[in-house]
């Protein structure tokens, strides 16, 4: 589990826990790492830390191997760690903010998948999610490359479940506006008008991801590989009905400045 410190990850991290998962943790902060796999522990679940950044890849290895020693399986890889950064329009953007955006959200994934693929998966099978973005299917403003970078990982998603089957289920969830600490520049001081424009009436929780990912890794899905599960509140609804609804969020990205 990437960018399990915090948010989706840490969500995430719990609900697998509370299935019987034993989870391991990855983070590039080593303290938040620590205090991720008490709260897990203090919460009678079995957790193991690895801290390092996903964009190394040697890191990467590394984490693999000692999650497979600790807990001598890997049937699960969840993909969240990411970054929205460069921030801003694509033609201020700098070449190498650009590349590692996607060293982190499209490159390290892929390295990540090949790793637990040569040392679990490619003989006894296993589930990955990638945790993507409803934002895929659209643009706003300041986030191409966060966009970009996303829409490549859906691709990916999908280009593995092709080639990993039927061994390993490839699947992505696309979040709509969530509360975490990484989307607050977008919904604090807005979040009740961006609810207004939404079906279900509420921006997300990070437990309304954790359970998607939940049910994609799990029996119940087992038919299930190639998918982009949206968790958006209704967003696209919203958007394809015509609404100026949706346009709230963007809205509030322009008057928020760089996160």
């Amino acid at each position: 589990m990437t960018g399990a410190t915090r948010g989706i990850g840490l969500a995430v991290a719990h609900r697998l826990g509370a299935a019987g998962a034993a989870v391991g943790v990855t983070g590039r902060d080593p303290e938040g790492v620590r205090r991720a796999v008490a709260a897990l522990e203090k919460s009678g679940m079995r957790a193991f830390g690895c801290a390092g950044d996903v964009a190394d890849p040697s890191q990467l290895d590394t984490c693999v191997r000692e999650f497979l020693r600790e807990f001598g399986r890997l049937d699960i890889l969840v993909n969240n760690a990411a970054t929205n950064r460069p921030y801003g329009p694509l033609m201020e953007a700098d070449p190498e903010d650009w590349a590692a955006a996607f060293a982190t959200n499209v490159e390290a994934p892929l390295r990540l998948v090949q790793a637990a693929w040569r040392a679990w998966m490619r003989e006894h099978g296993g589930a990955v999610v990638n945790i993507c973005t409803e934002g895929t299917h659209g643009v706003g403003p300041n986030v191409g490359a966060y966009g970009t970078s996303k829409a490549a990982l859906l691709h990916l998603t999908r280009q593995l479940a092709g080639e990993l089957a039927p061994r390993v289920r490839v699947n992505a969830v696309s979040p709509g506006l969530v509360r975490t600490e990484m989307a607050r520049f977008v919904w604090e001081g807005a979040e009740q008008r961006i609810a207004e424009g939404l079906p279900l009436g509420r921006i997300g929780e990070p437990e309304d991801i954790a359970d998607a990912v939940a049910w994609l890794v799990s029996d119940a899905a087992r038919w299930v590989t190639g998918a982009d599960l949206l968790v958006d509140g209704g967003t696209r609804v919203r958007a394809a009905a015509g609404s100026t609804a949706g346009y709230a969020v963007h809205e509030q990205l322009r008057a928020a400045g760089s996160p």
